[in-house]
């Protein structure tokens, strides 16, 4: 999630537990230990496939942070053995401020190493976009009511709801992901689409409308649109994914990394004489945030693995989301999927 998010979601936890004791400042403690775990990107990677299959590694693992709310929590009973909170309330106010920032991180589609050092995928939930007005402004009202107005009894229990809220919003996410991944496959086997994978992931600043993706066995993939308002099947539009290119890079560590950590849902493109391969989870058709260069091709054809570097990807911008938000309550027009997707060649 953005670094707000977690900021106010850190102070929300600190406040509703430790602000009887330490007050406004409970706050400020909370939210910025939660921060910590994004410190990773202070790091330098000498390629950008490495910076994003290692962000949120070992700073996001519920075992390292655990240590370190012990650690802390030891120091500061050690250093202040006179504060009028007990050892176990500091420890457990410390350990929800740290774990909660990776735990709200998986649920979004990046990808969490929740476990590190365990070799597992990477934890992405897509039940929430990485920014969500609806999730973040109810811990920050309740912020900022405590700060204008003191941590008092009232203000505390505004955190508490606040808290209780936004974690059943996630409830609400991971719901509307189920929902919409029935949906389409429902009306994908009753066009006689085998698909032998798919996931749906929440779109722009909402839970109501959601992207689906879904592989077949014949190379292909589908990108669909679906909202719990529809009343026709979801529209969709079929791309290659062209693993014949990616055959290029078998064995490549970091090829073999990226698809690790996107559990495999790449997409190939030989632009130019480039080949680029595209991380499906993020985007939608024609605008996928991760795209990296990691080949070139030959005279005689054949490609050769390159460092990875950036490739450009149009993003979209008010236009786009516009449609998006205007797609959760009216399927017509549908989205220019097919005019979108033609953004990926270039």
């Amino acid at each position: 999630m953005d670094s707000v998010t977690q900021a106010v979601l850190g102070a929300g936890i600190q406040g509703a537990l430790m602000g009887r004791f330490q007050g406004r400042r409970a706050l400020i403690y909370g939210a910025a230990l939660a921060t910590v775990p994004d410190l990773d990107v202070l790091m330098s990677y000498p390629d950008p496939v490495s910076l994003m299959t290692y962000h949120r590694g070992f700073s996001h693992s519920v075992f390292v942070l655990t240590g370190l709310a012990a650690l802390l929590a030891w120091l500061i009973r050690k250093y202040w053995p006179q504060a009028s909170y007990g050892g176990r309330r500091l420890f457990l106010t410390l350990w929800l401020v740290l774990v909660t920032h990776p735990v709200l991180d998986a649920f979004t589609v990046y990808g969490t190493q929740l476990f590190w050092p365990l070799a597992r995928i990477p934890e992405s939930w897509s039940a929430i976009f990485i920014i969500d007005p609806v999730y973040t402004v109810p811990l920050l009202a309740g912020m900022l009511f405590a700060t204008a107005f003191g941590m008092t009894h009232t203000a505390r229990r505004l955190l508490a709801a606040a808290l209780v809220f936004s974690t059943a919003y996630l409830g609400f996410g991971l719901a509307g992901r189920v929902a919409a991944e029935h949906r389409v496959r429902d009306a994908m086997q009753a066009q006689g689409i085998a698909v032998t994978e798919l996931r749906a992931v929440s779109m722009p600043f909402n839970t109501l409308v959601w992207r689906v993706i879904a592989k077949t066995a014949d190379g292909d993939y589908y990108e669909s649109v679906s909202s719990p308002f529809d009343r026709a099947p979801p529209e969709w539009l079929r791309q290659p994914l062209h693993l014949d290119l990616g055959r290029a890079l078998a064995g490549v560590p970091l090829h073999e990394r990226l698809r690790w950590f996107t559990d495999d849902w790449l997409r190939y493109d030989a632009i130019g004489d480039a080949l680029v391969v595209t991380d499906l989870r993020m985007g939608l058709a024609g605008h996928y945030t991760f795209r990296f260069k990691m080949a070139e091709r030959a005279a005689d054809g054949t490609w050769t693995p390159v460092t990875p570097s950036s490739w450009p990807s149009e993003r979209g911008g008010w236009p786009e989301l516009k449609r998006v938000l205007a797609r959760i309550l009216h399927e017509q027009p549908p989205l220019p999927l097919a005019q979108w997707s033609e953004l990926s060649l270039r």
